[in-house]
């Protein structure tokens, strides 16, 4: 029976279940703890400041070690440094889960960042070493599916724990997750590796790289607590051009580098990367504000406000398994412009809420968007991660998913300079929620024209590529 159920057929989809279900631990983490802060500010008494960085120190050390866990991977093996992150996460969730101040906890959640930046490019990795180019599309598509599922419930099912039962138990839930997928993980996912030639740690480009990420995420979640034009702000990007500018240089340098700079040349691999900061800058932003709209303007309670969410979650969930079939078949380029105008469409559609709507107003862009998404998540990774030899598997995952990172991270801090600078007053004064509203509405505009770009850019660089016998890339046209 042990034989029949890891025969290779399938084995494969065991170890897209096994790493769906670190992938969707990560991504919950993302987002299930928003609706849980004041209770964990209430229980704990914490300042405001030390309540930001409950969420900022998980999504700090995320974006951080990406690259890292991406390059470990490849060179020490990807179920090794998966099983690995998913233990650091597992224990640190344990802790958060126990801390009895916010010490404890920030320092918990910044491990426990560590440990989804050592999963995440693994679980992609992984995905592309299992599955042959005819089948990756559909399992990138369940990988997407799962992706989505789990950022947009998890304000709801924070919510109704929160609620419910206590807030410890947003971390407790990952523990019993965790140890199940650690030992799936350990006897159904083969091990794999970049054997194409020698390995080595490349510190430098690992220490480069670390303070470029980390200047340049710090500095977008604050730039609009200390003004995009302060001291503070200015100087983090000025750090995070220069860590850049070091890092580029040591990697053209370096005999073994950490990433090759060469994969850039690659007009898919670019374009899709830069297409997904775009979806993530887009999406994340419109999340995190529509979720606001709905609490602050609708009166929808957290629960609620996460509930809102759902047409969408379940239409990302069904569309994004078939685009990635269907990518399989031809290719990515028309689906990602495609579900990019969709979704630029959508934030239009948001864009035109005001004071009196409900949520019938809010329910056509969310199955627009929803549509859109599903259309061009899958296809998108399934471009960048096609256009990658699977040797570097690894260090093509962690790309893309800091590029999604840092364009989450842009996005929710554009969209709130344009909200802030329509909003002059308390938010105590009457006038404020019209204010708020107004901004709303620019900030949405302004995400649908980066949307519109997204599906541009898109079109114009994505190509279809198929794999040599060798783990070599050729274009085999649109």
């Amino acid at each position: 029976m042990r034989t029949r159920l890891l025969a290779p057929e399938n084995r494969k989809w065991l170890t897209l279940a096994s790493v769906s279900f670190g992938l969707f631990m990560i991504m919950l983490d993302n987002t299930i703890v928003n609706v849980a802060l004041p209770s964990i500010q209430h229980d704990l008494g914490i300042s405001i400041s030390e309540l930001e960085w409950v969420v900022n120190g998980y999504a700090l050390t995320f974006a951080v070690l990406m690259l890292t866990g991406g390059k470990l991977a490849d060179m020490l093996g990807r179920r090794l440094i998966f099983v690995v992150g998913l233990a650091v996460f597992t224990a640190s969730s344990l802790a958060c889960g126990l801390a009895g101040d916010a010490n404890m906890l920030i320092g918990a959640r910044v491990v426990q960042g560590a440990g989804a930046a050592f999963m995440n490019p693994a679980t992609l990795s992984i995905i592309t070493a299992t599955f042959p180019p005819r089948q990756r599309g559909t399992a990138i598509g369940i990988w997407a599916g799962v992706s989505a599922m789990a950022l947009a419930i998890g304000p709801l099912i924070g919510g109704v724990i929160t609620e419910q039962i206590s807030w410890n138990w947003i971390f407790f839930i990952n523990v019993p997750v965790g140890v199940l997928a650690i030992f799936v993980a350990r006897v159904v996912i083969a091990e794999s590796r970049d054997t194409s030639h020698e390995q080595r740690l490349d510190l430098p480009g690992l220490l480069s790289s670390a303070v470029a990420l980390f200047a340049l995420t710090y500095g977008l979640i604050e730039a609009n607590s200390y003004g995009w034009t302060s001291a503070r702000i200015l100087t983090l990007f000025a750090i995070a051009a220069i860590g850049l500018a070091v890092f580029i240089l040591l990697e053209l340098r370096q005999r073994l580098p950490m990433l090759d700079l060469s994969l850039f040349r690659n007009t898919t691999f670019a374009g899709a990367n830069a297409t997904m900061m775009l979806i993530a800058l887009a999406m994340f932003g419109v999340f995190f504000f529509v979720s606001l709209y709905v609490q602050n303007v609708l009166g929808y309670s957290a629960t609620q406000a996460g509930a809102t969410f759902l047409p969408m979650t379940l239409l990302i969930i069904l569309v994004a398994p078939l685009a990635g079939r269907v990518s399989d078949k031809i290719g990515s380029r028309w689906l990602m412009g495609g579900g990019m105008t969709l979704v630029g469409i959508s934030l239009l559609v948001f864009s035109r809420l005001d004071l009196t709507s409900n949520f019938w107003n809010i329910f056509p862009g969310l199955i627009v968007g929803g549509l859109g998404m599903g259309l061009a998540m899958t296809p998108t990774t399934a471009a960048a991660m096609g256009s990658v030899p699977v040797d570097k598997a690894g260090v093509g995952s962690a790309v893309l998913n800091s590029m999604r990172q840092v364009g989450g991270s842009l996005g929710i801090a554009l969209m709130g300079a344009i909200v802030a600078s329509y909003v002059h007053v308390p938010p105590t004064d009457s006038r404020a929620t019209a204010q708020f509203v107004t901004g709303f509405k620019h900030a949405l505009e302004v995400a649908a024209a980066i949307a519109f770009a997204a599906a541009v850019i898109a079109v114009l660089t994505v190509r279809r590529y198929r794999h040599g016998e060798a783990g070599e890339l050729a274009e085999v046209g649109a």
